[in-house]
């Protein structure tokens, strides 16, 4: 991984091999960002993609590999108990040009992958939700 910072914006270039989860944490953590939306392309060998059933509150995992291009990247990074949560969702295609996505788990880069982190000012703490099942983004102070 390697990243130049413009301003308030991270661009942020990822090798072969990385799985953007865990690049986009550990950067997190060394840069201490502790609000941002990311957003990014590139090539994937492998994901690991999830989707919420909400009747249930249960993710389903699906895991996919060969060439696929990612199509849309977007979601965020906040923090929960003080720890790195990243939220992102993904869209892919694959040889058949066929999209699919959903809640990103893992994402090995096949070829490289160019992100963007946008860093915002403030921060916004995670708290688990009983309705809907999920970590929700709380605002510290509301009432």
């Amino acid at each position: 991984m390697d990243y130049r910072r413009f301003g308030a914006k991270l661009l942020v270039r990822l090798d072969r091999g990385e799985d953007i989860v865990e690049s986009v944490k550990r950067l997190c953590r060394e840069a201490d960002i502790r609000l941002a939306v990311v957003s990014g392309i590139g090539a994937l060998d492998y994901v690991s993609v999830g989707l919420f059933e909400q009747g249930t509150k249960q993710y389903h995992t699906k895991e996919f590999s060969g060439s696929m291009e990612i199509t849309g990247l977007a979601g965020n990074a906040t923090r929960m108990k003080g720890e790195v949560y990243l939220h992102l969702h993904i869209v892919l295609t694959d040889a058949s040009y066929a999209a699919f996505g959903g809640h990103l788990n893992k994402g090995r880069v096949g070829a490289t992958a160019e992100l963007v982190l946008e860093i915002l000012d403030g921060e916004a703490e995670r708290e688990y939700d009983e309705v809907t099942g999920l970590n929700l983004i709380g605002f510290a102070g509301d009432e």
